[in-house]
């Protein structure tokens, strides 16, 4: 129990022991004592004490310490913690917020050590952290517990394990703000060692911010978040897209055909790839389409060119077993950035209504209504779809541009629609919505594109305004 009821008694000499100087304090109701050989020594102690008491420190009533020694002496480490945290979160996080936090921690758990002598090898230990120490399973009676302490690893994950938490820092050291640098410069680095892209480094900035006020509002184990004292930002990167390496229209269309072309899985996959291109779908967005999803026109000469409309309100993106509830390789979620229950309303144009149509007469749909699934059934992998589109880029492309990053993987297909969209002259608050974008996001990685529809808008503007003035 912390109390403020503190006296503190000048030191006495007990003559004949071993340790003569006693030094005498009562917290609360309890008494304390502690004896020095030399009474230089007693006197610093009762410095120290008398120091904590000035400051306005609460003393522990068991021990007889001030709270910041308590603080120190009961600190657990920072692995010890970060483990603690993911285990807090899990239950009610996302599995791609799951996976997110353990990539995070990761990369900021090897930086936050007293030594790095005898260190594993980068890639071992990153794989025990990511896989083993930040990674949730549940026991025997359904708790969720680490990894780690519920299977057993290899040796190589099991030593790293052990090293890491025999090296890990205590928490209460990161009252040092400085000693958080290394770990905000681990962030902000690939595997490799080149870079990181600005918003990677923030997201995983962001996961270390969240950790501390934890450690801080809910643990109390640090006086105060040390992370707003240390100046640091992330290197500045130019998230926008590089459009050399986005395919034309012509370009574009020959992928898709290339698609069709190569076998009973292109056949399946059309669509798919045309949902891509024609309604700038994600993949996540694409497995998830349903029938009932789709209001297309009906198949007649008066309506060959007619609009149709996709109505999305589900995604089912890619992330690996062992961070779902059911342990599938994918989650079911709402729409990006969006609340769950939204939807987004797609027009499609005819040539996306006429695949999409064909597919249904041709292969029907899965139990629970959805146009596309896996040779053996279930969520399209994205292993397949890319598999495929690289027989395309093969077919289509030359040499040269094969080893480029021209239409290097299928997303590309989906910012050749917007940017097609954005040429087009649509309205960029129209490419947003139907793209399931924010304004902020299209500027951020389609500006050049947008900068030119400006100096479009801007000669119509002008145009109007020199109307019927005087030469």
């Amino acid at each position: 129990m912390l109390t403020y009821d503190v006296d503190i008694w000048s030191i006495r000499k007990r003559a004949g022991r071993p340790k003569p100087w006693e030094l005498r304090w009562r917290v609360g109701e309890r008494p304390h004592s502690r004896s020095f050989k030399l009474k230089p020594q007693a006197d610093g102690r009762r410095a120290e004490l008398m120091t904590a008491v000035r400051e306005q420190q609460q003393f522990d009533e068991e021990t007889g310490l001030p709270a910041s020694e308590l603080m120190a002496r009961t600190s657990p480490t920072w692995f010890e913690h970060a483990k603690g945290y993911v285990l807090m979160k899990w239950p009610r996080a996302a599995a791609k917020h799951r996976a997110s936090i353990a990539e995070s921690l990761a990369v900021i758990t090897p930086a936050l050590v007293t030594s790095k002598r005898g260190a594993p090898k980068a890639a071992i230990l990153r794989e025990a952290l990511y896989q083993w120490a930040f990674r949730a399973v549940r026991d025997q009676e359904g708790t969720w517990v680490s990894r780690d302490t519920q299977e057993e690893p290899g040796a190589e994950i099991r030593s790293a394990l052990e090293w890491i938490a025999a090296h890990s820092l205590k928490v209460k050291d990161l009252e040092d703000p400085a000693l958080l640098r290394p770990a905000l410069e681990a962030l902000s680095l690939r595997l490799d060692g080149t870079k990181a892209a600005e918003n990677t480094a923030r997201r995983k900035r962001m996961v270390l911010s969240n950790v501390l006020r934890y450690t801080v509002e809910e643990k109390r184990l640090l006086s105060a978040n040390p992370l707003p004292q240390v100046d640091w930002t992330p290197a500045e990167s130019d998230d926008e897209i590089d459009f050399r390496y986005v395919p034309g229209p012509k370009v574009a269309r020959e992928l898709l055909g290339a698609v069709r072309d190569s076998g009973t899985r292109g056949e399946h996959l059309h669509a798919f790839f045309g949902c891509l291109y024609y309604a700038a779908m994600r993949p996540g967005e694409i497995v998830a389409l349903t029938e009932s999803d789709c209001t297309l026109p009906a198949r007649s000469r008066e309506t060959v060119k007619d609009w149709g409309e996709l109505l999305l309100g589900e995604s089912r993106p890619e992330v690996g077993g062992g961070w779902t509830e059911e342990g599938t390789s994918y989650e079911k979620r709402g729409l990006k950035r969006r609340k769950r229950g939204a939807t987004r309303t797609v027009p499609i144009p005819p040539v996306l209504v006429h695949l999409l149509r064909e597919h249904i007469e041709k292969y029907g749909t899965a139990d629970d209504g959805r146009l596309f699934r896996a040779s053996r059934g279930g969520r399209v992998p994205s292993t397949e779809y890319c598999g495929i589109w690289e027989k395309a880029r093969r077919k289509v492309l030359t040499t040269s541009e094969v080893k480029s990053n021209l239409a290097a993987v299928p997303y590309s297909l989906r910012h050749a629609g917007v940017s097609l969209w954005i040429k087009s002259g649509v309205d960029p608050a129209e490419v947003a919505a139907r793209a399931g974008h924010s304004i902020a996001v299209l500027y951020r990685f389609y500006a050049k594109i947008l900068k030119g529809g400006q100096q479009r808008s801007n000669s119509l503007i002008e145009a109007a305004l020199d109307e019927g003035v005087d030469a």
